[in-house]
């Protein structure tokens, strides 16, 4: 049977940073991925919207990985899992392949929660993967261009947007809508923004997030907060406030990004190992990251439930190098994780965002629209993709043509660094 000294699974920010602090001692790593690509997901309603192009926030593993001897990168999906014996069983290429590893760091992420409405995932556009980013992008063109030649009442019909989920992804989706329509398309859309909890952008609280309601309501987003989703069916989401009182509400696209549940190799990990999860199936680890009382099994990321860390980037990173650390042995085993956190920040619109650093320190407007961008210019994967996104950037948001809605070619130097905290 094939030996690994260190087994990652899963290619996202975390599964990559462990990854590459293992190649700085040297240590041979297989790293097993569902995709092929790298995929940073903050950016992923740009492509969505036809801002960016998907390659250019999705290179391919091997690319990123390319300068680490050390990494052997494979396509596959865990399936099964022994932890007395360490072996781990995953599919690739239509034939199952059993490992055994010496340590294993479990990265997979979380996939999009529909809070036990499973159904409303057929009816509804998520925004996880960069399949989900081009499902929702060939549905805007689609629609933008049907109403383009259409008679009033099928325009309106056509143009009616409903977001599901005032987090970050919600706020930049509803905000990009409304900048797609009045300043490429020049056509009027209905844009409405639902939230279950009493605030946009909840995490960032206080004045942040009422400027960022004042933001979108100034630009034509209805906002409905303390509402939730009761039933979505035949073009018309049903929602329901605090008080009880529903209201059907027109839509033609629905766009969920409410929630996230964990599942596949959390699943798998959980009952393998007895590891207690969360509501939303996330698993309760240990503060050193360890998985129930394996000490050769680290999970981390959105898959994981820890002090109450967001389930963001930058936790899933610094958890990726401090499971990394103590498998190279630069931290003793047993050391607890603890969370740095930088800050957080979302874009609203166009020349229009929220950044907090810390409770005292805030801003807002057009000074922190340029902090975002600048950060994620800075932090965005590879030079080529970078000038890519620069060119992109230029046109969304100054020029006034239609966003691109073409694929470009790979990129090929890519590398991923930590990001600020970007607020669900």
């Amino acid at each position: 049977m094939e030996h690994a000294d260190v087994v990652v699974v899963g290619s996202g920010f975390g599964g990559l940073a462990a990854a590459k602090q293992l190649a700085k001692s040297g240590i041979n790593f297989v790293l097993i991925s569902s995709t092929p690509e790298h995929l940073f997901q903050p950016l992923l309603y740009q492509v969505a919207t036809g801002v960016l192009a998907s390659d250019e926030i999705a290179p391919p593993i091997k690319s990123v990985l390319r300068r680490h001897r050390e990494a052997d990168v494979r396509l596959g999906k865990v399936v099964d899992l022994d932890p007395n014996t360490a072996v781990l069983t995953y599919e690739s290429q239509g034939e199952q392949r059993q490992i055994r590893y010496g340590s294993l760091i479990a990265a997979t992420g979380a996939s999009q929660s529909y809070f036990g409405r499973d159904d409303f995932a057929a009816k509804t556009f998520a925004l996880k993967t960069i399949d989900d980013a081009k499902a929702l992008r060939a549905q805007i063109e689609r629609v933008f261009t049907q109403a383009e030649n259409a008679d009033p009442q099928t325009r309106e019909r056509l143009l009616s947007f409903v977001v599901v989920g005032a987090g970050a992804t919600g706020v930049e989706v509803a905000g990009q809508l409304k900048e797609l329509a009045k300043r490429h398309y020049h056509q009027e859309v209905s844009v409405t923004l639902v939230e279950g909890a009493g605030a946009v952008l909840p995490p960032f609280g206080g004045g942040l997030s009422e400027y960022a309601k004042r933001s979108l309501t100034g630009s034509g987003v209805e906002v409905l907060l303390g509402t939730f989703v009761t039933d979505i069916d035949g073009g018309k989401v049903t929602v329901k406030d605090g008080e009880g009182a529903e209201r059907q509400i027109a839509a033609e696209t629905v766009v969920w990004s409410a929630g996230v549940q964990a599942g596949g190799f959390a699943k798998i990990l959980a009952e393998r190992t007895g590891v207690e999860t969360d509501r939303a199936g996330r698993l309760l680890i240990n503060p050193d990251l360890t998985v129930a009382g394996y000490a050769d099994i680290y999970a981390i990321g959105d898959m994981t439930s820890l002090n109450g860390y967001p389930g963001q980037s930058p936790v899933a990173m610094q958890e990726g190098r401090h499971a990394a650390d103590i498998v190279r042995r630069k931290k003793a085993p047993g050391t607890p994780f603890k969370y740095w956190d930088k800050g957080s920040m979302a874009v609203i619109s166009r020349f229009s965002a929220v950044v907090k650093l810390n409770d005292r320190i805030t801003f807002r407007g057009f000074v922190a629209w340029v902090m975002w961008l600048a950060v994620h210019l800075m932090y965005l994967v590879g030079f080529r993709n970078r000038f890519a996104a620069v060119a992109s950037w230029l046109v969304a948001f100054i020029g006034t043509g239609r966003p691109g809605f073409a694929e470009v070619d790979p990129a090929a130097n890519a590398e991923t660094q930590e990001l600020p905290r970007i607020a669900a």
